[in-house]
């Protein structure tokens, strides 16, 4: 084998060696307070979004929308300054019905991912 070769071995190998590493670099929703699908009875003073991955503060959005799609939240989303996994926003209290969940995050590694859920709230 000449020297070439060799080369084009070794940065193929590496490249397969990096690639799960790079794949799992991306921050996903965890879990969430009120859960995802979840029906409360009450409605929450806040949604709270924790990922599995340290989240860029300056690149994160987290929304809350009624059925009609206005946004509800008091527009305040915020990366935790202890726990840079927790994204969180505060509502209003809610009246009854179901509510969508909207994220956009950063990981640390510049990785960018997206994704939303719902909740209901009963009433009492």
């Amino acid at each position: 084998m000449n020297t070439r070769s060799i080369s084009i071995i070794v940065t193929c190998v590496l490249a397969i060696l990096l690639l799960p590493a790079t794949a799992g670099a991306h921050a996903f929703l965890d879990h969430a307070d009120p859960k995802v699908g979840s029906t409360v009875v009450a409605s929450p003073t806040q949604v709270s979004c924790w990922f599995d991955a340290e989240i860029e503060p300056d690149f994160c959005t987290l929304t809350v929308s009624d059925s009609t799609g206005k946004e509800v939240d008091a527009q305040d989303a915020h990366v935790d300054k202890v726990d840079h996994k927790l994204l969180i926003v505060s509502v209003p209290t809610l009246p009854p019905g179901k509510y969508k969940v909207a994220w956009t995050v950063v990981a640390t590694d510049t990785h960018k991912t997206n994704g939303d859920f719902t909740f209901t709230i009963a009433g009492k």
